[in-house]
């Protein structure tokens, strides 16, 4: 780990130390660290170099609006090979929150996001992005395979 040095003065390093205790943090350098990330990640995604993704898409809808629930389903299953898992809450007698997980190609993970937030009826679309490489993960070994068998899967690595 590389040390680097900042120089705050008083009243923003005072902002700063009452925004870790709001979070919780254990001290300065994990908070700093967790602003480049996100600083870093927006900067990526801006420039167009998030290529594949893992994102979380949260939205809040009626469900006696008409229709509305089974076009949410019918955009979903329309891009099965992005969406992983779909989380359904009832907030009340008429409110639904969702959140869909899904991963894909950014591009395509966000014409998706997009338009299921234009629905008709939905309000509070949200869309958590986190760019991530690929690595094929091919012929290794996890603990529960059996000896001398090896499969191949990817695993999504999120950027530092």
């Amino acid at each position: 780990m590389e040390r680097i040095t900042i120089s705050l003065d008083a009243d923003l390093a005072a902002e700063f130390d009452r925004l870790i205790a709001e979070r919780g943090y254990k001290n300065r350098s994990e908070a700093v660290r967790d602003l480049l990330r996100a600083h870093l990640e927006q900067a990526r995604q801006k420039r167009g170099e998030a290529k594949y993704c893992v994102a979380n898409l949260s939205y809040v809808y009626n469900h006696h609006e008409r229709d509305l629930a089974e076009r949410l389903t019918t955009l979903q299953h329309g891009q099965h090979d992005l969406t992983v898992a779909t989380l359904h809450a009832h907030l009340d007698h008429e409110n639904c929150l969702e959140s869909v997980i899904l991963r894909g190609p950014t591009a395509a993970v966000r014409d998706f996001s997009d338009a299921l937030i234009a629905e008709r009826g939905v309000r509070h679309g949200q869309l958590n992005l986190i760019d991530v490489e690929i690595d094929s993960g091919r012929g290794h070994h996890h603990g529960y395979t059996p000896v001398g068998r090896s499969h191949g899967h990817v695993h999504l690595k999120p950027k530092t």
